[in-house]
């Protein structure tokens, strides 16, 4: 398929609902053509591709070792090209930090598989065809637990701190080609953070942070944006928590 001299290809997977909508949101607005991929159905993502022109949903289940290929190569064979990466996608469960024997080794492993595996795995797949563009990025949606002590589980925060490390070493080779940066965020309203186990978290960061109010999908969409557009920037993870983490 020929491609326009001016198209500019961002793909966004886990981009059907809560952060990922939001940044599919923002980079068709810039005029990027948008490509979302989840493991949801059509009929899931259909609302979001309703509201953007031009965009297309790949169905694709990151936990399976061969899915990134697959969807890289898929994007290759429909636009010829693939400039940004954005991946938002994520698992995780909510135990306690106490509670050693809930999280077993089917939960750790699935946590790790779907937030440091996946994305290693789109790195790889990626990285050929974002290095032909020369300008390039990949942004990942790491998590202030991955910066700090809390979080949902001791496996999500261990998850999202080795991804934000890989990051960093990611940022020392994929230049000058492939810049690749991080996005930390604190509480952000999502599916995710819905539901009355949440309320306490909530309550803290309404009345007891900086900013006093939790974070909105846009916030967050807003940084990956200005991380894209930054060109001195690489192997960055950058935190936005609304003041969370400045709070003894």
């Amino acid at each position: 398929m020929s491609r326009q001299p001016s198209e500019v290809v961002s793909l966004v997977v886990g981009g059907t609902s809560g952060i990922g909508a939001a940044v599919a949101r923002a980079l068709a607005a810039r005029g990027d053509t948008v490509v979302v991929s989840g493991s949801r159905s059509p009929a899931d993502a259909a609302p979001l591709l309703n509201e953007i022109e031009g965009a297309t949903y790949l169905r694709a289940d990151m936990q399976d070792p061969d899915e990134p290929a697959r969807l890289v190569a898929e994007i290759e064979v429909a636009h010829g090209r693939l400039d940004h990466v954005v991946y938002s996608a994520g698992a995780t469960v909510k135990i306690p930090h106490a509670d050693l024997d809930s999280v077993t080794d089917e939960v750790f492993e699935r946590i790790i598989g779907m937030n440091l595996f996946a994305p290693w795995r789109l790195v790889r797949a990626a990285t050929p065809l974002l290095r032909v563009g020369g300008d390039s990025t990949m942004t990942f949606v790491g998590a202030l637990a991955g910066v700090d002590v809390g979080g949902s589980s001791i496996p999500y925060a261990v998850s999202k701190a080795a991804l934000h490390h890989m990051i960093k070493l990611l940022g020392a080779v994929l230049g000058p080609e492939v810049r690749i940066n991080a996005v930390a965020p604190g509480l952000i309203e999502t599916p995710w953070t819905r539901g009355e186990a949440w309320d306490p978290l909530y309550e803290r960061v309404r009345n007891g942070t900086p900013l006093r109010r939790v974070g909105r999908p846009e916030d967050i969409s807003a940084l990956i944006v200005a991380l894209m557009n930054a060109g001195y920037t690489t192997g960055q993870t950058v935190v936005a928590d609304g003041g969370l983490s400045l709070v003894p």
